[in-house]
């Protein structure tokens, strides 16, 4: 299966006030871009006030996906992965890692934990506008 990052904008109920326009984006596993953008309609048309537009579809390609369960925001890093061939010669490859957690400290950590097996730098890390991850149902 492929993510698809999908930005919408629309209305919504915002309290007890008129709804407030809002920009969302939302990253959404499946076949394409059709697919994601029906599923992604059926999960927040209860927080839909008026229309909602799909602004972009794009497919989004991440190395690994480092989920936290207790955690409510995603991180986009950038690590290079080092490999050393036989001859000796280091290759170098940089890859994009999502990463769930509470704030960039965090993010941080769980991504040197779960890297640390692995001969690589931490290049970037940086707060993702992905408001929520929606992985297919088998």
């Amino acid at each position: 299966m492929l993510f698809y990052e999908i930005k919408v904008h629309y209305q919504r109920q915002t309290g007890e006030d008129n709804p407030g326009a809002v920009k969302e984006t939302y990253l959404v596993e499946g076949l394409t871009c059709a697919d994601v953008e029906n599923r992604l309609m059926e999960e927040i048309k209860s927080l839909i006030f008026g229309d909602c537009e799909v602004v972009s579809c794009k497919k989004a390609q991440f190395y690994d996906m480092i989920s936290s369960p207790e955690a409510d925001k995603w991180y986009k890093a950038r690590v290079e992965l080092i490999t050393v061939e036989d001859n000796g010669k280091e290759t170098r490859k940089a890859v994009p890692i999502l990463v769930q957690a509470t704030t960039m400290d965090f993010a941080l950590k769980n991504l040197q934990q779960k890297m640390a097996s692995l001969d690589c730098e931490v290049i970037s890390i940086q707060k993702s506008p992905i408001l929520e991850v929606l992985r297919a149902v088998n």
